[in-house]
């Protein structure tokens, strides 16, 4: 049997051709299984949420096939499987490689020394090997002794192929169905550097308590982004993201009737709403790895925590999403809500694995939001901006760490805390605390925050996280200062209840000042936020977010009855 089997080898092109079809894409098989796997399980395992990765799975392989055959996939034949530099012994396939390529000589390469056997075969590739084993076969013809090769060897061989041609007919329909499909597909397709991914919020909720509950109604209210995300070599990404809404954040009062100027509970998709569904541009950002560093350039909409760590896992969804925390508290800490616009920032690794600074780096930014507007005063550098810098540790996959500085410069008033926009019949009040914390001075202000952020995954089913933040605030005019302070801690049940499901509570206390000049009779009273929720997994694109937000002192004043926000978020992504 060995005999007929290499007497077959020697006269059938079609056995070796199809020993090597075999061989290629098995080699391949198990690299598709394991990206699949991996792809369905975004976030498992990490610690610090950094911010978006650059690499475009779906576009590189869009690129791939539409520059298959035109690039220089010109292939040379090897004599030893060594010479294949990404062909290891371990591989599962390494033996049967091995067998091809130095007992047969009939396995063709990369002109790069690759054999690029993790990912699949072309006709074009499968050409240029079948072409490599036909020379072989007719130098073993050519040597082969005259009683090497018999009638009944080649009708064996007679019988094969005609006992798989109906196999070989299906399959090269297959193939030229495929490429039909293919083509199809490519001149009608919206881009092949282009990807649309898309979220829809759709939320009903109500707060309770005292004059807060009895100013304010039930609302069932949305939100829309619709972010297409280009590549140009794979590694870099550029956000051109469109965004609707018409979420109002609920309006609190004092137990007088008055209404307080605060951002406590304000909810995640009540940022950044135009209130009316009316369609803006709220992101334009571009993310490039230059060398050893990943840049951040923003031209619109640009946020610290797009490129910066808030090490929140499981809260922070990829800047005020509809997958994490309700609140905008909970999220990320309100250090990273300082500044938005125009800007630059940068991450730079400062060690390669060991050493103290092996698991470190460091990052840097600098956002304005005034940068389009040439008029004195404003612009990129006079306007108002936020400059920040951090430094990142981490010890392994379960503990990060980061220390942050921000400084801040802000005109005539405004907001500390004016990253995103919110929407409750009252300018300038934040996203997130007390108005005795985000208020800023008429005559302008300079500000400087520090941050501690931390989180630990002790295992794979509990995510623990917190911060603190303190706010000096040096105002341009007579009693402008002040100094501001927040913490938070919360706690993630991954998987809860069934995979892709997430338990979270958060407590702490929204920004808060004391003593503040002009805010004499709003209490000094630390205003206290809890919040729990469950977000429930339907399917991979839908999830049903219920939740409740309770909020203590609010306005600073125990005077003032608590309220609690009831949440049923449901969130839809494409």
């Amino acid at each position: 049997m060995s005999n007929l089997l290499w007497k077959s080898l020697v006269v059938s092109p079609a056995v070796l051709g199809a020993a090597l079809l075999v061989s290629t894409t098995a080699m391949a098989a198990p690299s598709t299984t394991t990206e699949v796997s991996a792809a369905k399980q975004p976030g498992v395992g990490e610690v610090a949420q950094q911010p978006e990765i650059l690499a475009q799975t779906t576009i590189d392989q869009v690129n791939r096939y539409s520059n298959e055959g035109k690039q220089n996939t010109s292939q040379s034949q090897v004599t030893s499987v060594s010479q294949f530099s990404d062909v290891q012994p371990t591989d599962w396939a390494f033996q049967a490689l091995q067998s091809l390529v130095e007992r047969y000589g009939c396995i063709a390469g990369y002109p790069d020394a690759t054999y690029r056997g993790n990912r699949a075969l072309t006709r074009y590739e499968f050409a240029a090997g079948l072409n490599a084993c036909l020379n072989r076969v007719n130098e073993l013809i050519a040597t082969a002794t005259a009683d090497m090769v018999t009638k009944q060897d080649l009708a064996t061989l007679q019988r094969l192929q005609e006992e798989f041609s109906a196999e070989l007919a299906t399959l090269r329909g297959r193939v030229d169905s495929l490429e039909a499909r293919t083509a199809e597909l490519e001149a009608n397709q919206f881009s092949t550097t282009t990807k649309l991914v898309g979220e829809a919020i759709f939320g009903v909720t109500d707060v309770f308590g005292g004059n807060t509950g009895d100013n304010n109604n039930t609302v069932f209210q949305d939100r829309v982004r619709l972010d297409l995300q280009t590549s140009f070599t794979g590694r870099d990404v550029l956000h051109t993201r469109l965004a609707a809404g018409n979420a109002i954040a609920f309006s609190q009062f004092d137990n007088a009737g008055n209404q307080i100027p605060t951002a406590e509970g304000i909810q995640t998709f009540q940022v950044d709403s135009t209130g009316g569904n009316s369609v803006t541009i709220d992101r334009l950002t571009y993310e490039v790895p230059i060398g050893p560093a990943n840049v951040y350039l923003a031209a619109s909409g640009g946020r610290h925590s797009h490129y910066a760590a808030v090490n929140n896992p499981y809260f922070f969804d990829n800047t005020d999403g509809g997958n994490g925390a309700l609140s905008t508290f909970a999220s990320e800490s309100p250090i990273y809500r300082i500044g938005n616009g125009a800007g630059i920032g940068l991450n730079l690794p400062l060690g390669k694995g060991g050493g103290i600074l092996g698991n470190s780096s460091i990052t840097a930014g600098y956002l304005a939001s005034e940068a389009n507007n040439p008029g004195l005063g404003q612009g990129l550098a006079n306007g108002d901006y936020a400059a920040l810098g951090q430094l990142n540790f981490s010890v392994g996959d379960r503990v990060a760490l980061a220390a942050t500085y921000v400084h801040g410069y802000s005109g005539a008033g405004g907001a500390l805390f004016n990253s995103t926009s919110a929407t409750n019949g009252i300018t300038n009040v934040g996203v997130v605390g007390t108005n005795q914390a985000n208020a800023l001075s008429i005559n302008g202000a300079s500000t400087n925050s520090y941050g501690v952020e931390a989180a630990f995954r002790p295992s794979d089913k509990l995510s623990i996280s917190g911060f603190v933040s303190y706010h000096d605030v040096t105002g341009f005019g007579a009693n402008d200062d002040y100094q501001a302070w927040s913490y938070g801690l919360g706690v993630a049940l991954p998987d809860f209840g069934k995979k892709g499901n997430v338990l979270g509570l958060f407590a702490g206390a929204e920004p808060y000042s004391f003593n503040r000049a002009g805010f004499a009779g709003t209490g000094n009273d630390i205003p206290y936020h809890f919040e729990g929720f469950y977000k429930y997994r339907v399917s991979d694109n839908i999830s049903i977010t219920p939740g409740v937000i309770w909020l203590t002192s609010p306005g600073q004043n125990t005077d003032n009855d608590d309220a609690i926000i009831g949440t049923l978020r449901t969130t839809f992504t494409f």
